[in-house]
């Protein structure tokens, strides 16, 4: 009932890999742990970087859900703020562990790079599970 997915990402010099643990609860993927590597160079501060990048899992995470599309109506974006596009919560987040490789090298961009990967990575757990690969998002419901 579950199964692992992979993905990575390289960009701002850095690069991110996403090991996901996902099963298939109400016809939508259930994420249950993510463990992140990344190679980002020296890290300056470990606590803010580890941040950035349990940050973006969780926001990138907000892309796949059905009914979670942004949406255009005559030209105007129909969400204007979080209220109107809710990212998962924190009781919603799975645990992020994140792993740094250690590096002597001017430090590298932490900002957007935890963002990308996570979608892919859920994806290709759940073409394990199901034999069907997501290529859009927001992700359908599955049956």
């Amino acid at each position: 009932g579950h199964a692992w997915g992979v993905a990575v990402h390289e960009s701002f010099g850095s690069v991110v890999a996403y090991v996901v643990d996902v099963s298939i609860a109400d016809g939508r993927p259930k994420v249950h742990a993510v463990t992140a590597g990344v190679h980002a160079n020296t890290i300056v501060n470990p606590t803010a970087a580890e941040a950035q990048i349990q940050g973006g899992a969780v926001f990138g995470l907000s892309m796949i859900q059905p009914g979670f599309a942004i949406t255009l109506k005559d030209g105007v974006v129909e969400q204007s703020q979080f209220s109107d596009f809710a990212p998962p919560r924190i009781t919603d987040a799975p645990p992020v562990a994140v792993h740094f490789v250690p590096s002597n090298d001017p430090p590298t961009g932490l900002g957007e790079p935890g963002v990308p990967p996570i979608a892919p990575a859920v994806a290709n757990a759940v073409a394990a599970l199901t034999g069907k690969r997501l290529r859009k998002l927001p992700f359908e419901a599955l049956a």
